[in-house]
């Protein structure tokens, strides 16, 4: 069973992005390596979440919150399929 949970990955960069990498990270008193974590963590929350502009843009559309319960409704009862 493997207890660290942290994989190793190597890519290959050119040297104009590693640079910008590097003066980015240093600005932020962080390595690469965290920098790189941290800008990737950061890029997949923004697009997996509505931020608040989104979020009042799904809520002011009636025909989209009606269809989004009634999708609700069929997966918590078992009808439909998960797309």
């Amino acid at each position: 069973e493997d207890v660290d949970m942290t994989k190793t990955v190597s890519l290959r960069i050119d040297e104009e992005l590693y640079n910008s990498l590097k003066v980015h990270a240093e600005a932020e008193n962080r390595s690469i390596s965290n920098f790189i974590e941290t800008a990737t963590m950061k890029y997949i929350e923004e697009i997996e979440y509505a931020d608040e502009l989104e979020m009042e843009n799904i809520l002011s559309n009636e025909g989209l919150v009606a269809r989004i319960k009634q999708g609700t409704e069929d997966a918590n009862s078992g009808r439909g399929r998960l797309v």
